[in-house]
């Protein structure tokens, strides 16, 4: 498609007309906008010289133009009665199909300009680890930038975003395109209901806990693939006594004395009054995550803003530890 110009002279639209009842036959064609805009212009008017002033164009020059338009499709368009012109049913059925072309087409400058100014206010966040913390940074940021919209999605393989939230593993094939990458240290803790006679432990190691039954993230998830490797470094493969895709009803059951699990430092938040963390001093539980600012092809202004004050937020909360 050519550049937009305020005539429209350079788009051109692909336009099928199709057979009449008389088999008469129209090819698909290429027209210039603007001779469609000029025949427009004539049979919403129904007169040459009104048209030619409304539009700013001399007589002759539109009439050449129409007539050209005519040759173009094989078909009149219109036909002279007296002094008057009257629309052919060729022509009736051109400017029907423009009554819902030209409208839409008039919309595309504003309606592009609407998108653009939406696509600098709007975040594309890909969350795939410390979703609790990130969503109060959310939550934190949307308070003072109210204008600002999140995109929110969970998928590894989708590199279009603007800011995203992982964990650092040994993989490093097909890495995005970062023009900011932050990391930050996390220990993992392990989380006790408060009545377990290890929750007046200073510190554990996971073997004393191989034969409780473990509060796991669902298996889908990589920090559950994370803990199960602690788990084997260890020694054992954990008994799952309860699987959820949330950390908030991982953190409840645990709460609810129904298993042991594992809790990050800081991204999960407080726990409860009924849960305790221990830290782990056998085998050394620890995660990175890594905060990464992506090279978008539709970068949002308020990107970089929101993508510091990410790890901010973090920093913070990591001061804070539960």
């Amino acid at each position: 498609m050519k550049t937009i110009t305020n005539g429209y002279e350079f788009i051109k639209v692909k336009f099928r007309l199709h057979r009449n009842a008389e088999n008469f036959t129209y090819k698909g064609c290429i027209m210039e906008l603007a001779k469609l805009r000029y025949f427009y212009t004539v049979a919403k008017l129904g007169h040459v010289t009104k048209a030619a002033e409304e539009i700013h164009i001399a007589q002759p020059a539109l009439t050449k133009a129409i007539k050209q338009l005519e040759e173009e499709l094989g078909a009149p368009l219109f036909y002279k009665k007296g002094r008057n012109i009257y629309l052919t049913v060729f022509g009736e059925y051109l400017k029907n199909k423009l009554d819902g072309i030209l409208p839409q087409i008039d919309n595309i400058g504003k309606e592009l300009q609407a998108l653009k100014q939406e696509q600098r206010n709007t975040v594309k966040l890909n969350v795939l680890a410390a979703s609790t913390a990130v969503t109060d940074a959310v939550v934190s940021y949307k308070k003072k930038n109210k204008g600002v919209v999140f995109q929110l999605i969970q998928n590894e393989e989708e590199t279009d975003c603007d800011v995203s939230v992982s964990m650092k593993t040994g993989n490093t094939s097909a890495l995005p395109v970062f023009l900011k990458r932050y990391e930050m240290d996390e220990n993992i803790y392990l989380a006790v209901p408060k009545n377990s006679p290890y929750a007046s432990s200073e510190h554990i190691s996971l073997i004393e806990v191989k034969e409780e039954g473990f509060v796991h993230l669902a298996g889908s998830r990589v920090f559950r693939t994370v803990c199960d490797k602690f788990c084997a470094l260890a020694g054992f493969q954990p008994h799952i006594s309860f699987e959820s895709d949330s950390p908030m009803a991982v953190r409840n059951i645990i709460g609810a004395h129904a298993g042991v699990g594992f809790w990050p430092e800081y991204s999960w938040g407080k726990v409860s009054s009924d849960v305790v963390l221990l830290p782990i001093n056998e085998p050394i539980c620890q995660r990175v995550l890594v905060l990464g600012l992506h090279d978008s092809p539709t970068p949002s202004t308020v990107a970089e803003d929101f993508y510091e004050y990410l790890i901010k937020f973090l920093q913070n909360r990591r001061k804070r530890k539960p």
